[in-house]
């Protein structure tokens, strides 16, 4: 399991540039496998479109168990909307058995799961500091949820004052749940929240906004966008997102060099 990151190739850590380069087949999404492009030479590719992610799974974990060494990427992180959680349910259910990386036991095939930065953590590094105290990830596709689950973790999160980083928030047969949220949170949220919107974090057609939560809707977003709603606290700073710590709360803060800092943690 390769995750890719955000989408440019810097972003993709070297473990997981070393598994591209060592892998028989790669596996994954058409739009993913275009930018692996660069990356690709001699793999064979099993790429496939929207809603084939069980068959390319099943395809990668087949093709493993030939014997093949099978690199299936993720954009992000393979463990957060990712495809690894499907990999393992498909093992479970097929009662494969399946282990790390030089596990001396007896096994089907290894399996590694290579970490990434994640859609919301690029988003997040692009606004500047969004996320620095508890959030909540949710994602809006109805695909796969229920909209009344949806709906009940956006109302608790807004309940609780989480930071919001939400994925999926429109598609072209989805086009109403964004408005939802923002007004299921206009009930417990100043309209002057910020709210930080970001399409296609670090890789080609970026772009970056903050704007309210009122005024979120004026901005066009996609699949490719991830709207981070700010907690009661968070502000904003030049062209930057702030959710403080508490930390000036608890340390007194100088001008004088070393005087004030706080303790890591």
């Amino acid at each position: 399991m390769v995750s890719l990151g955000p989408g440019f190739p810097e972003y993709i850590i070297p473990q997981a540039q070393a598994a591209l380069a060592g892998a028989q087949v790669v596996a994954g999404y058409h739009t993913y496998i275009e930018l692996l492009k660069p990356l690709l030479a001699h793999q064979e590719v099993v790429a496939s479109g929207m809603k084939g992610e069980v068959k390319r799974c099943q395809a990668a974990i087949d093709r493993a168990l030939g014997g093949a060494r099978v690199a299936l990427v993720s954009s992000g992180d393979a463990g957060i909307y990712g495809m690894a959680g499907l990999v393992l349910e498909i093992c479970a259910a097929r009662e494969l058995k399946v282990g790390p990386p030089g596990d001396p036991g007896k096994v089907d095939f290894h399996l590694e799961v290579i970490p990434g930065v994640p859609a919301l953590a690029a988003a997040a590094a692009l606004l500047g500091a969004p996320l620095m105290h508890d959030f909540a990830a949710i994602s809006l596709s109805d695909l796969l949820t229920p909209w009344e689950t949806i709906k009940k973790r956006v109302e608790l999160a807004g309940a609780g004052d989480f930071v919001i980083g939400l994925y999926n928030p429109k598609s072209k047969k989805r086009d109403w749940q964004l408005a939802a949220v923002r007004d299921i949170l206009l009930k417990v949220k100043d309209p002057a929240t910020p709210v930080g919107i970001v399409s296609r974090a670090m890789r080609e057609g970026q772009g970056v906004v903050i704007t309210t939560l009122k005024e979120m809707l004026a901005y066009p977003v996609d699949m490719q966008t991830v709207v981070i709603i700010g907690n009661s606290q968070t502000f904003t700073y030049g062209p930057y997102m702030v959710t403080p710590r508490g930390y000036l709360n608890k340390y007194q803060v100088t001008q004088a060099e070393g005087e004030g800092e706080a303790p890591a943690t």
